[in-house]
């Protein structure tokens, strides 16, 4: 989007942004195929092994995705997968419902992760704390994708995943739960163990190293215009925007200023497109050998036929 009348929409969303960002779609409710979260978490707590299987089965992909992404290799990713859902199995009559059911799965699927980096030969030496300062080529959906478009999404998906693997993995977590899952900046706190601020403060960072990344390909063949020496950091504020902590005031300066620059009106273009694409981007696919391996072990654990 390159003209004022875009930025003019960009930035009218700020009446809309509250403190904890955008939260993720309702679960409680059987919509569009999605299974009734509530109902099957209840009937696992009574002790009805069928739901509870039923349960961990949907939250599977996204467990996967995650180990995937943080642990790198995907043998690591199945065991992530087998170990927190095994784990979810052992402690779902203590699970009291406090937060939602994924939440808590990637709680203790990034313990497992943790654990996986610690034991790797290539594991950072030391392991930052949030607070401090507070690949399998992904598939774009496409209805009906022609070869040009095959390759540009296979580009694409390969350059998002390089930039993601370049962050330290404590900003990886966080852009990928926030961004590519979508849970809330509260969500995000609580699998973490941390505070809102300080997740917030690693991902406007991560997101503007990502944005650098992604630029090339994001916008190929386009020079960036020249700042003007009054220009603010439009990508922090932007992405602050989208967390919620701008005031009215500070969005109307904003998008003011957007309307007259085209170097900042097309730099917070190229976040959004960004921030799009690791939504739109779709992570690998549970191998169907993982698959029947984790289901074999639940029903081992579960004592299912």
């Amino acid at each position: 989007m390159n003209d004022a009348p875009a930025a003019k929409t960009r930035a009218s969303a700020c009446e809309t942004a509250d403190d904890g960002g955008a939260e993720p779609a309702a679960t409680s409710t059987a919509a569009g195929g999605r299974p009734d979260e509530a109902a099957l978490l209840a009937a696992a707590r009574a002790g009805d092994r069928r739901a509870l299987e039923e349960l961990l089965a949907w939250e599977a992909p996204r467990i996967y995705r995650f180990g995937r992404k943080m642990c790198g290799e995907s043998a690591d990713a199945e065991d992530v997968l087998q170990e927190t859902l095994l784990a979810a199995a052992r402690g779902i009559a203590d699970f009291r419902g406090g937060s939602s059911v994924s939440t808590w799965l990637y709680t203790i699927a990034r313990s497992f992760c943790i654990k996986k980096r610690r034991r790797s030969k290539y594991a950072p030496r030391h392991e930052e704390s949030l607070d401090e300062g507070a690949a399998e080529t992904r598939r774009l959906p496409d209805a009906a994708p022609d070869p040009e478009q095959a390759t540009a999404a296979h580009e694409l998906g390969a350059a998002l995943s390089r930039a993601i693997d370049a962050l330290d993995p404590l900003s990886r977590e966080v852009l990928v739960l926030r961004d590519a899952e979508g849970l809330s900046a509260r969500e995000v706190a609580e699998v973490m163990g941390t505070s809102v601020d300080a997740v917030k403060s690693r991902l406007h960072r991560a997101r503007a190293a990502v944005r650098a990344q992604m630029l090339p390909l994001v916008r190929p063949g386009e020079g960036p215009a020249a700042a003007r020496p009054e220009c603010p950091d439009v990508v922090q504020l932007f992405s602050q925007h989208l967390e919620g902590e701008i005031s009215a005031d500070t969005c109307a300066a904003m998008e003011e200023h957007l309307a007259a620059c085209p170097h900042c009106r097309s730099t917070c273009d190229t976040l959004q497109e960004t921030l799009s694409l690791c939504r739109r981007v779709a992570g690998p696919a549970v191998p169907a050998a993982t698959q029947a391996t984790v289901r074999r072990a639940l029903h081992q654990f579960l004592q299912l036929p």
